[in-house]
């Protein structure tokens, strides 16, 4: 990659898988910091503020999905998980709580290095979406204020995965308007997730969790059947 160097940390308990992924982060531009069990992980992430973490399930002193979960109460950096579990139940369980990716393994390097590739560059976007200048977003009680990284509703802050973020800020930068579930595959994830609706409802679901006062009848993120989403209308309030 053209980019500048990355910090990475890499969470994986088995010593030649951690040397397998680390050669391949490595060769992606990433500088990695390795632990081996969930509480060096964690330290390490608050140490080197990385920009992407990625995570084994199976960690010999905490199960992953709970390491996820305490992360994304102050930690909104991307993570990729890594595990041996196949079971959808157990995939969708860890993008609820709040993982960006799931690669079972066993997985090749060039799996991993797109999968890699595809959350640093979606980072990159996001980035500089917030870096406009355009003012706060508002429909009815819910605002998102993208140069401040903040949503709110009924003036109470939400705190929103990276991925529940993303999604939202692409509704709102084409509020009113119906997005194809490809489409928003396609801009979230990549061109290689268009096939895989399941991270769309899980996200979704998650994220209407949080801004709809009734998640069964929204009234913000609106469902075309058989279509996609819409965000209702809405105005872009003058700072």
């Amino acid at each position: 990659m053209t980019e500048a160097l990355r910090n990475a940390v890499l969470i994986e308990d088995d010593k030649m898988t951690r040397r397998y992924v680390a050669m391949v982060l490595g060769g992606v531009g990433c500088q990695v910091w390795e632990a081996e069990t969930a509480a060096q992980g964690v330290l390490a992430i608050a140490l080197h503020r990385p920009e992407l973490i990625v995570l084994d399930l199976g960690l010999p002193d905490r199960d992953g999905i709970e390491v996820i979960k305490e992360l994304r109460q102050t930690d909104d950096t991307p993570i990729l998980v890594l595990s041996a579990r196949t079971e959808e139940v157990q995939k969708v369980e860890a993008l609820d709580a709040g993982a960006d990716d799931y690669l079972t393994k066993p997985f090749g390097v060039l799996e991993l290095q797109s999968r890699i590739r595809v959350i640093l560059r979606r980072t990159m976007r996001t980035n500089k979406a917030t870096e406009g200048n355009g003012g706060p977003f508002e429909t009815e009680d819910l605002r998102v204020d993208i140069q401040q990284r903040l949503v709110t509703l009924k003036g109470q802050a939400i705190h929103l995965t990276p991925l529940e973020y993303r999604i939202l800020t692409l509704l709102v930068a084409n509020a009113g308007r119906v997005l194809t579930h490809r489409q928003i595959l396609q801009q979230i994830w990549g061109d290689g997730y268009m096939d895989r609706p399941h991270y769309l409802r899980v996200f979704m679901a998650g994220l209407r969790r949080k801004i709809e006062e009734n998640p069964a009848d929204p009234k913000y993120i609106l469902t075309e059947t058989g279509i996609g989403y819409r965000l209702a209308s809405g105005r872009t309030v003058q700072r």
